[in-house]
């Protein structure tokens, strides 16, 4: 197991050096220079249209449409935590993935490209998506708009490097971002508790791992600082969103009717929050909301032979953020060695069935066909990072 999981994650690391960490994303279709040459680029439809073309298509029209492969901060905060991981590796004497120095190297240059990716103009250090983004109900999220989402794995990759390059202007950029998460985003007051929402535009305050990465970026500055504001906006967010939690310990994506379905990564998301926001704050009031969720995460979203579903009650597409998420969730909530079996067969399932033989893994897979198509933040940033974990756990 160790020696194919080991060359699975070489081609994988060999693709994504090779790529320079730049790819294709799902949601970069108005990055098309020949949409952008048209009047459609004002229309909302027509750019809502033209971003569902390219993310449903498993014919890739990047090529033909002139869409350009782009470093994307959230991949690059993604491989910052996966080579800090390879790093702890090297240093036990695994050395199979580089020398500490080789990978120091790594962690130094995605690091600095990172922190030349900020959005400048906020409260703090924050981040987009390298793309503009058209939601559905008209919001419009021009290319760089800085959300939590990206900003926290951002943020969370830089902390990581901190740890091994000791370089003060890391510390500080990460440190600041917990002023974004206070200052810019809009807060949903809800009975207990608010919610963060996504970006600084109103209308996308509804989404609850989204309210719970805020809190979890907070919790981890507040471990550096010790500035109690931020532990308590954590908590408020954690509250309500574990007040929204089903009684089966299940969460619907969000608080919409159009939101309501319940998915296996986002679930994994919540889940690893809130079990951070307890490790750097302290604070255990929602250790059961966390049992609860597990449990059901574990109970719904994996068939006996490793397949991971995408839905609690429907197995397909099966989306590589999937197993990418099981993996993480497993290391990152000390879940690991208690269900070993079931994270080895999926990982086996995901490799065997996911995995081109140029290393990259392929974005989803459904009944009548998959999409292989190579995007690097939503399939090889996560998979990267996923792998480190899981070799990590395994290590002697």
């Amino acid at each position: 197991m160790k020696t194919s999981l080991g060359n699975a994650f070489q081609k994988l690391k060999t693709y994504c050096e090779n790529e320079n960490y730049q790819g294709w994303d799902p949601y970069d279709g108005l990055n098309s220079k020949i949409f952008q040459s048209t009047p459609f680029k004002h229309s909302s439809f027509a750019r809502l249209a033209w971003i569902q073309l390219f993310k449903r298509n498993p014919v890739n029209l990047r090529k033909l449409f002139l869409v350009s492969k782009g470093h994307n901060p959230k991949a690059l905060g993604l491989f910052l935590t996966g080579y800090c991981n390879l790093y702890e590796l090297a240093q036990e004497g695994n050395e199979q993935f580089g020398s500490t120095e080789e990978i120091r190297e790594k962690i130094q240059y995605l690091a600095d490209l990172l922190i030349e990716l900020q959005t400048p103009g906020y409260s703090g250090a924050c981040w987009g998506y390298n793309f503009d983004w058209q939601a559905r109900g008209g919001l419009f999220f021009p290319a760089f708009t800085p959300t939590v989402v990206a900003t926290t794995y951002a943020v969370n990759g830089l902390l990581d490097a901190n740890q091994i390059l000791q370089d003060k202007k890391l510390e500080e950029a990460a440190v600041s971002s917990a002023e974004f998460i206070l200052q810019d985003l809009n807060r949903t007051q809800k009975k207990e508790g608010f919610l963060f929402s996504y970006a600084p535009k109103f209308g996308n305050n509804t989404v609850y791992n989204a309210s719970l990465l805020g809190s979890r970026l907070l919790a981890r500055i507040y471990s550096l600082t010790k500035n109690k504001e931020y532990a308590e906006a954590a908590r408020q967010s954690v509250l309500a969103c574990c007040n929204a939690q089903n009684e089966d310990g299940s969460w619907y994506y969000g608080e919409l009717d159009i939101q309501d379905w319940i998915d296996s990564f986002h679930t994994g998301f919540n889940l690893d929050a809130i079990y951070d926001y307890k490790q750097y704050t302290g604070d255990e009031s929602f250790q059961e909301n966390y049992e609860k969720g597990f449990r059901y995460y574990i109970q719904h979203f994996f068939l006996d032979d490793g397949t991971p579903k995408y839905y609690h009650d429907t197995t397909y597409p099966i989306d590589i953020h999937c197993p990418a998420q099981f993996i993480t969730t497993l290391s990152k909530t000390n879940r690991f060695q208690q269900h070993e079996t079931l994270a080895e067969k999926v990982i086996n399932w995901t490799i065997q069935n996911m995995q081109n033989a140029k290393g990259y893994f392929y974005y989803q897979k459904k009944k009548s066909h998959t999409n292989k198509i190579p995007y690097m933040r939503w399939s090889q940033a996560w998979m990267f990072a996923a792998m480190s974990y899981y070799l990590k756990e395994i290590q002697d």
